[in-house]
């Protein structure tokens, strides 16, 4: 597809250049500003410059899209990408897909299996930039190790404990520990008796409740404290209680609770219930997944439906949003507001191209067009996630996805990519182009990120000469250090023979060749002088011109301002690009 073609139908790109970025780093914690960014504000933006600019490491959040410093920031973020035809899935995704089949078919309920940490909870995620600080973006990342289910059920407890006190039944004197609730594992279920293999999780509050009651008391003896009700509590009292209280609440989604010998236990419940919603308007397409995979094709008892519709402001998704940022997260309710979700994923600049409505176009376009979406995942009319992603004339990029926490043991972060990447090869008949499906940074210094390289074959982009890497090829070099320029392949080759001398030698070498590029990122062709800039594409007062034009306009200390400003933005953004997207100055 020529450039002239693709920006002839889908305009023209508007940006301004917001310089270096530093910032408190999402991934590693650190307190100071080590995460060293190159930001630009994006007005309008073709799909095609969008891509050019994905293809050289770029990211957007909203309509900010920004470039980590890779030599110089303390997460170095490589692009990563797949061959969706290529793509072959994993024992472990082949087993989220199953396990999502056996849901819909009622053979399994939502806290029936171990859960495994959802590592996706990561997925596609970008915090490194500035526009993510309102939501939080050091504490977001933090990803949480203990189960959400488990949490909540210990809150759950919690909250009937207080109750207890406010009701007199056990005294207000006292400092109740906090309830610990555990899982209990597929090995242990066997042991246990006929008719517990159900059981998912226990608590054993009653016994560390009655301990401190009886320390109390006994601090309290030298002062003549009269014996109450209270004193005699036992474990299987206070469980029965606590049981009390929190069926006056109300039970807990999808598990029944029942007390035994002072232990609060959590069973699977015989069916999860699922709300009935209507479906939304303006949806671009549907996929329903109703077909059982049993050879008698029985109707499945629960329908999974996805729905993509352009990004736009839905209520229903922002609520969903908030439930997943508080409970998965653990992000402060304050932080969250209808702004900084609209500004994150909602807003977008990417000007939207429909679909092909004849043979004619010099491009291919897939039936529901390019630009920015959300796909709706629904079970049972119930929306259970959302993914925020863009098409675009090469790709699927995702960007984000947030879920529902009571459908967490499904894994949706994995069945979630596992359907992006479906969704490309299905549509790659309509858009020859469309072969790859970007899965954001991949961070080999940051172990949350790490799998992202599950997805078999994946390859990163080169920092340095924008060259698309092997991830097989280029983890070795990522093992030595954090900031590596991929494209060395012979290197790599050569660090598997050579001695160990030499080896230190060429280590040597490229540290003292990556300190010399380390102020700038140099490219193949950023070899810059003020020739260089002469053909930059600027907007001044509504019109368009080139810098060279511009050169009659202005006396020499306003070029000696802007010069520094225009080398650096051909530098980060390529020369093409720099003569392509109008630069607006301000």
């Amino acid at each position: 597809m020529s450039s002239k073609a693709s920006s002839s139908r889908g305009g023209e790109s508007i940006i301004a250049d917001c310089g270096r970025n530093t910032s408190i780093c999402g991934y590693c914690k650190s307190p100071t500003g080590s995460s060293i960014s190159h930001g630009l504000w994006t007005e309008r933006l073709t799909v095609y410059d969008y891509q050019a600019l994905l293809d050289r490491g770029w990211r957007r959040s909203g309509c900010y899209v920004y470039k980590p410093e890779m030599a110089k920031t303390c997460c170095p973020s490589y692009t990563i990408r797949l061959r969706a035809s290529d793509f072959v899935p994993s024992k472990e995704q082949q087993r989220v897909r199953r396990k999502l089949e056996r849901f819909l078919d009622g053979e399994l309920d939502l806290k029936q299996r171990e859960r495994k940490e959802d590592t996706d909870v990561s997925f596609s995620r970008e915090v490194s930039e500035p526009l993510r600080k309102p939501h939080g973006s050091g504490k977001r990342e933090q990803t949480n190790e203990v189960e959400p289910i488990i949490k909540e059920l210990s809150d759950h407890i919690d909250n009937a404990v207080q109750r207890c006190i406010q009701s007199g039944e056990f005294p207000s004197n006292i400092q109740f520990p906090k309830s610990s609730v555990k899982k209990i594992l597929s090995a242990k279920r066997k042991k246990l008796a006929e008719g517990s293999e159900e059981l998912l999780y226990t608590s054993n509050i009653a016994f560390p409740i009655v301990a401190a009651i009886k320390q109390t008391q006994a601090s309290q003896k030298g002062e003549g404290s009269k014996k109450t009700e209270e004193n005699v509590l036992s474990p299987e009292t206070v469980s029965e209680k606590l049981l009390s209280e929190m069926n006056k609440v109300g039970g807990f989604p999808g598990l029944a609770i029942k007390v035994c010998k002072g232990h609060i236990n959590f069973f699977s419940a015989t069916q999860v219930t699922s709300s009935e919603r209507e479906e939304g308007e303006n949806l671009l397409s549907a996929t329903t997944t109703t077909k059982s995979s049993s050879n008698n094709l029985q109707v499945r008892k629960r329908k999974l439906e996805m729905h993509l519709k352009r990004s736009s402001f839905d209520p229903e998704e922002y609520e969903l949003y908030k439930r997943y940022q508080l409970r998965v997260h653990n992000d402060e309710p304050e932080s969250i507001s209808k702004t900084s979700y609209k500004r994150f994923l909602v807003d977008t600049p990417l000007i939207e191209v429909p679909p092909s409505r004849d043979g004619g176009d010099d491009e291919e376009v897939p039936p529901c067009g390019f630009g920015s979406y959300h796909q709706q995942y629904r079970v049972d009319g119930r929306l259970i996630a959302v993914g925020v992603i863009d098409i675009l004339p090469k790709c699927l990029s995702s960007k984000y996805l947030f879920w529902d926490p009571d459908f967490a043991s499904l894994s949706l972060g994995n069945y979630s990519a596992l359907q992006e990447i479906d969704w490309v090869k299905q549509n790659q008949a309509h858009c020859s182009s469309l072969e790859y499906y970007y899965l954001g940074y991949y961070i080999h210094s940051c172990n949350k990120m790490r799998y992202k390289a599950a997805y078999r074959p994946s390859e990163l982009l080169c920092p340095l000469r924008y060259q698309w890497v092997p991830f097989e090829v280029a983890k070795p070099l990522l093992d030595k250090k954090p900031y590596s320029v991929l494209s060395d392949l012979n290197k790599a080759s050569e660090t598997v023979v050579e001695s160990t001398s030499e080896r230190k030698d060429m280590v040597q070498r490229d540290d003292d060749k990556e300190m010399n590029n380390s102020d700038e990122e140099l490219d193949s062709d950023s070899s810059v002088n003020c020739n260089d800039i002469t053909n930059i594409l600027i907007s001044l007062n509504g019109a368009r011109l080139r810098y060279k034009d511009l050169l009659r306009m202005i006396n020499m200390g306003v070029r000696k301002q802007l010069e520094p400003v225009f080398i650096s933005y051909r530098r980060v953004v390529g020369a093409e690009l720099s003569e392509r997207m109008v630069f607006e100055l301000q």
